[in-house]
C-alpha cells in the first residue's frame, strides 16, 4: 500500500485489496508510465486553456496581485486590531471573517499565477520587456 501512496504522492485512506502484481518492478514501470500520460494529458489541457485565456502574464500583473493582497491583509488585521477593544460580535466577527476570505483569495489568486508561470502553462514578461517600459 505505501507504494501506491508514494506513486500518487498523496495520503489517502488504505486501499483494501492491491494485485499481486504491484510488487512487481514491471508492473510498476507500467503504471509509472500510464501516470506519467495522465499527467500530461492534464498539463496539455492547462496549457491550451490558459494559452488562450492568459497567453501570458507581465511583471505589473503580479504587481498589481502583490498590492490588492497586501491591502486586503493590511484591511483585516487593521480591523482586528480596532475590534480587540471589546469582544466582537457576530456582525463584527463576520465582517473580519470576510477581510480574511478576500486576503486570502488574493493571496491564492497571486500563487495560482506564479504556478501557471512556473509550469509553463502561460509566459512571463519581465518589467525591462513590457512594453513601454522605460529603458
Amino acid at each position: 500500500m505505501a507504494v501506491m501512496r508514494a506513486m500518487r504522492g498523496t495520503a489517502y485512506a488504505d486501499d483494501h485489496f492491491e494485485p499481486e502484481g504491484m510488487l512487481d518492478p514491471q508492473f510498476q514501470r507500467r503504471i509509472r508510465g500510464h501516470l506519467e500520460q495522465v499527467d500530461y494529458t492534464s498539463f496539455a489541457a492547462n496549457l491550451e486553456v490558459f494559452g488562450q485565456g492568459l497567453g501570458q502574464a507581465t511583471h505589473q500583473n503580479f504587481q498589481r496581485l502583490a498590492l490588492a493582497a497586501a491591502k486586503a491583509r493590511a484591511r483585516w488585521v487593521t480591523r482586528a486590531l480596532e475590534l480587540t477593544v471589546s469582544a466582537p460580535s457576530t456582525e463584527q466577527a463576520n465582517e473580519l471573517t470576510a477581510l480574511r476570505h478576500a486576503y486570502e483569495e488574493l493571496s491564492e489568486a497571486y500563487e495560482a499565477l506564479r504556478r501557471l508561470v512556473e509550469r509553463g502553462y502561460i509566459t512571463f514578461q519581465p518589467a525591462d520587456q513590457t512594453p513601454g517600459a522605460a529603458a
